[in-house]
């Protein structure tokens, strides 16, 4: 997922999208049981600014799958996500930074996984956990 920022300002190129396919790591999961079922699709623009900083807006979007929160039977969700980042080609300690080359999208599309998962998985809307009779 990278962005090669050098060349795209060789070929005056100061805007453009994108768009990948990632292969979320499963540690990046926080729901017990649960996986990102295929791939993460990530799809986006980003902007080249005069002081070679890049803004990027960018949608995540996944299949979480696994079991219900609630009553443990089998549950999936769809999953989007927009985010806006900045790039700086300084270490600021609040946005993400690069070489002043090629900037890699990964870290923040791994955070933007982190943030849009859901706190429960439900296998369907009003689930009321385990029937015990």
């Amino acid at each position: 997922m990278i962005i090669d920022v050098a060349r795209q300002l060789a070929l005056k190129n100061y805007r453009g999208a994108f768009r990948f396919e990632h292969d979320c790591p499963q540690e990046f999961v926080i729901l017990p049981s649960a996986r990102i079922a295929g791939k993460v699709t990530v799809e986006g623009e980003f902007e080249i600014y005069d002081d070679d900083s890049v803004g990027v807006a960018f949608r995540v979007s996944y299949l979480i799958a696994g079991q219900c929160s609630y009553c443990l039977e089998p549950a999936q969700k769809q999953v989007e996500y927009e985010a806006e980042v900045l790039y700086l080609t300084e270490d600021d300690g609040e946005n993400y930074s690069y070489d002043g080359s090629r900037l890699d999208l990964t870290t923040a599309v791994n955070d933007a996984i982190l943030f849009s998962q859901p706190q429960v998985l439900l296998c369907r809307e009003g689930c009321s956990g385990i029937d015990i009779k």
